[in-house]
Parts: structure tokens; sequence; C-alpha cells
């Protein structure tokens, strides 16, 4: 989970506290406040008023700065979520950015704002740099999908242009650096290239971004030039961009850094971005943008979930007293959510906040009226079964999460375009490692196999754990079953050794098995089998496809299988 630096006394004034306040915030009264965000408090210094706190939700990256903390309380105390009329910006712009074609297939997407009016303090440019990270690590996944740049507004004559350029054409000096290289020598030199280079690596041309005189802003998503580039203290006008390949999430982070800005003082004016062709919001975007949609949620559902029967507007008033714009009917509460979030993926998320917003301790609390004994369901009693005879038969143990992302459930593994490419996909992921459901143990076995090259030979490692299959025929167009995948690896891994593990533990098990031939693309031609127990499918087994191995790096021959537990456990 995030943990993020603040000082107490930034904190204050972002709150609305200036220091001549009689009523000095202390680090008690914010920890009584963290719940709001889900945070804890989790160190403090008295000398220097640094805070360390952790956001138990990953889902909130607009409250990973101090301005995002004291904007979501200072919306709770206040009752009332700020104005940011820069959202609504209907005139024509002066300043635009025209996005070069070509770009789709390298890095398409970007925005981008100018902040005026706030000198940056110390202390704004610390939480500058924090947020910038922050976005760009955690939910711009170390900046393949979002990366961030911040440059010097008065040096830049507009338009600017996100261009498509070959790495010896252009060159310029990068922050940390004294002498001007090629964007080539930058990739295989500069400690950022050497470490985000991998991004772009792979395409005869890169993309930078320059303004009208040429001058060069940056190569995102790799590092900013150090003349217009290197923010400093005393800078009262800003020109903030976003670049990635997930148009809403470069969008949702512009709108973050924007509504940041505009906190502490500064006075954001859009800026209109031109793309070649039309994006899913139009060809030109005017940024920062509300992308935000109203959704109805019916009352009795809430109270429902909440236990608690609740006036339509004592929902209406917990929900506006968390930031969302937010009206009733009789029956059902139109809710949006501020422009600054889009972690909105169910009605129970907007339960959660009502609940925040109203306080834990506002519901009281029900006895249980009846008294149960709990114990291991089957298949969990399956499950462990399998664990100790896999450790007996000398595998090791794993746990995976049950999260991926496509690339690794389906190209990786040969199954783009096949009757097996069909799995369930989170309808508004908030980063790409983990936008779908696994629906085989393989991929998360090979993963770790991936990382495990300097590990003696041989590698057997097993996991038991749970994957989501699509199903039509299901209410919720999918179902979710335990399996147990094993795979081996080393120079002399096959077929015949699978096999014997599988019957050894199958035997101990006693569950009769057969074994029929299966073309799969995963597995090399002829190499595969269908595990059939009393005439129904059990799992699969074969030796991994040489391309497989290939796409996961691993250099070692592998042989996996997998089973149903939850077949098993109907036994």
């Amino acid at each position: 989970m995030p943990t993020i630096s603040i000082n107490l006394k930034d904190f204050a004034q972002l709150l609305g506290r200036p220091a001549s306040d009689n009523r000095p915030v202390t680090a008690e009264q914010l920890e009584a406040w963290l719940p709001l965000v889900k945070g804890e408090l989790k160190d403090q210094d008295a000398e220097t008023g640094e805070l360390r706190i952790e956001l138990q939700d990953s889902n909130r990256p607009d409250l990973w700065s101090c301005e995002g903390i004291a904007r979501q309380i200072r919306i709770k105390l206040e009752g009332a979520a700020p104005a940011y009329p820069f959202f609504q910006a209907a005139k024509d712009q002066k300043r635009r950015v025209q996005v070069a074609p070509g770009l789709e297939r390298v890095r398409p997407y970007l925005a981008a704002c100018v902040a005026n009016g706030y000198p940056v303090t110390e202390e704004a440019l610390t939480q500058l740099i924090q947020v910038q990270e922050k976005l760009a690590d955690i939910f711009g996944r170390k900046r393949h999908t979002v990366s961030i740049g911040l440059y010097r507004l008065p040096a830049i004559v507009f338009p600017v242009t996100y261009d498509l350029v070959k790495p010896d054409e252009v060159r310029f000096t990068p922050l940390g650096f004294e002498e001007k290289m090629s964007l080539r020598e930058i990739l295989a030199v500069h400690p950022k290239g050497l470490e985000y280079g991998p991004i772009i690596a792979g395409h005869e041309r890169v993309p930078i971004l320059h303004d009208a005189e040429g001058q060069v802003l940056s190569l995102p998503p790799i590092i900013n030039s150090r003349e217009i580039g290197e923010v400093r203290v005393g800078d009262q006008a800003l020109f903030v961009e976003v670049t990635g390949t997930d148009l809403l999430m470069v969008l949702l982070t512009l709108n973050i850094m924007a509504v940041n800005l505009a906190d502490r003082g500064a006075s954001i004016e859009p800026v209109d971005v031109v793309y070649p062709e039309a994006t899913d919001l139009g060809k030109t975007i005017r940024t920062p943008v509300d992308f935000g949609q109203a959704r109805s949620i019916p009352i009795k559902m809430i109270e429902a979930a909440l236990g608690q029967a609740l006036s339509a507007d004592q929902i209406r008033k917990a929900l506006l007293d968390y930031g969302y714009d937010a009206s009733v009917s009789r029956d059902n509460v139109s809710v949006k959510l501020p422009p600054y979030r889009n972690d909105l993926m169910h009605a129970v998320d907007v339960v959660e906040d009502v609940a925040i917003s109203r306080g834990y301790s506002d519901f009281s609390p029900v006895m249980p009226s009846q008294f149960t004994v709990g114990s291991l369901s089957r298949v969990e009693q399956v499950s462990d079964r399998l664990r100790d005879l896999m450790v007996g038969i000398g595998f090791q143990e794993i746990i995976s999460n049950i999260m991926a992302s496509r690339p690794e459930l389906i190209d990786r593994m040969r199954l783009a375009g096949t009757e097996w490419d069909r799995i369930v996909e989170v309808e508004n992921a908030m980063t790409q490692t983990f936008s779908c459901l696994r629906q085989a143990i393989t991929p998360s076995l090979l993963k770790v196999e991936a990382a495990s090259s300097r590990s003696f030979y041989p590698h057997r490692l097993f996991e038991v754990g749970e994957v989501a299959l699509f199903d039509p025929t299901n209410d919720a167009g999918s179902r979710t079953v335990m399996k147990l995948g094993a795979l081996i690896a080393h120079a002399s891994a096959n077929f015949s050794e699978a096999h014997s593990c599988l019957d050894l533990l199958l035997y101990y098990l006693d569950c009769p098995y057969q074994l029929e031939p299966l073309a799969h693309p995963s597995f090399l031609e002829g190499r595969a089998g269908r595990i059939l127990s009393q005439g129904r499918p059990l799992g699969l087994i074969g030796e991994l496809h040489p391309e497989v191995l290939e796409h996961w790096q691993v250099t070692m021959p592998s042989v996996v299988f997998e089973l149903e537990v939850d077949r098993l456990g109907e036994r």
C-alpha cells in the first residue's frame, strides 16, 4: 500500500488553517481524521513536523499526496467539495499540443495544463516530486502506462508538439547532466534511460516533446530536459503534461495534478490536445477534462448493505460531505464522482463511502442471533491434502495474486485468437498490471520461474488457488473454481516426469484417471493431454511450447499439469 510523507505545517495550510490560526493542527488530530482516507499514521518526527502515512487503499491515487489527504478531510469538515471551474472552461484556448501520427503504436495519449500564479515553495516542490513518483510508479506501472512531466512555462513557445523522431536525430541536455546527448545516448547511459528505456525499446522512432522553436521539453517517459524541465523553488508558472498508453488513466492523472496545484492557489488553464485521429473523447480534447458519468443507486441497496435504515437526505448529505455530486429521487440516489476520482466500480463502493463519511461509530453493532460452529469446507480439506502431498513429492509451494494482465494470461501463453482466448476482465481497471482474473495457475507459476533462473535446478513449483472461468451461463458471467497447478523445470524435464508426479498424486487421492490427446497452443504438439476422471474433464498436462518459454524468458524446458480441486472434492 502507498506510504507518503507530509509536513504537518504544510498540511495545516492546505486544510485552511494558516500559521496565525489559534487552532493549530496536531498529529493526534490528524490521526483522528485519517479514517476518512483509510490511512494510518506510521511514524512522525516532532522536530521537523514530518509524518509518514500508510494508505490502506490503492484505488484512490488522488490521496497519494499532502494535497489529496487535506482535500478529503477539508471536504468533510466543510460539508461540500471545492469548485474547480477549469473543468468547465468553454472559451478557445490559446495553448495547444499537437500529437503526431504514428504515436498510437508507441505511446499514444497525452494530457496537459498550465498552472499560473503560485510561487512554488520547498514543501510544495517536495509534494510535487512525491506525487509524480507515486503516480508514475504505482498507478502508472513504473511509467509503462502513465508518466508525468513538469516544466518551467516561461521558456516554452506554443504550440507544443508530441512527436516521433529517430534516436540520433535530436540532442538535448537531460536532467542531471551537463552536456547535450542524443536520445540513443540517453537511453544507453543516463540512469533513467537504463531504468525506463525498455518501455520504448524496439521502436525505430521514439517519442519526444518539443515546442514551436524546436526546444526539447522531454523524452517521455524517460527524462526531462535540464533547461526547461527542472522546476525550482520560486517558479510561478508551470506546464504539466502526462503521457501514457491508457487514455482515461492519463486524463485522471492530469486531473489529480491540476487539482493539487489549484488547492495550493495556482490558476489552472486548460490546454487543447489535438490528435491525428479521433479518440473515444474526440479528436481534440481540452484537458483537464471531467469525463465522469452519473450513476443511479437504489436506496434500498445502500440500506441493505449497511444494515441500517437511512433516509434519502441522510444518504445525500453523507455523499456530499465526501465530495460526491449527489441528488436523490424517491427510490434512488444519483451519484457522480469528482473529476479527480475514477474508482467507482460497483455500487458497494458508494456504500463504503457513505459508511466512511458518516463514521463507523454511527452504526449500532448487532450481535449474532444464531450460534454456529465453523469448519473447513470440503474443497479446503481437499486443498490442504493436496498441499501436503505435493510437498511430500518434492514440490515447493508459491502463493500468487489471482489478478494479472491480459498479455500474461493470453499473449505469452499463445492463446490469442483461439478458443481459450476468453478471460474475465475488470471493466474499470486502475492499472493494466491487474486488469484480468487468471483462468489458469500456469501463468503464475511461469512468472515465478522467470524470476528464479539463478536458483539451482531442478525447480518444482506448485500452487493451489482460485481462478475465474468465463461462463456466460452463470448469472455473474463467470465462475470461480479452485485449481492445483504444478511446474517442473530443468534441462531434461519431460512429459513422463510430470505424468509420474500426477500418477503418484492421484494414487494417494484414490482417484482413477485416464489421459486423452489434447491439441493446445501452449503445449508442444503431441506432448499434451486432457486428464479425465470417470469420463469428466479433471485438468490437463503437457510440455510447454518453446515460444511460451521464450515469452516468459524461461531458459529451461518446463512441464506442467493442472487439476480442478472442486471436482476432486466432489468425490
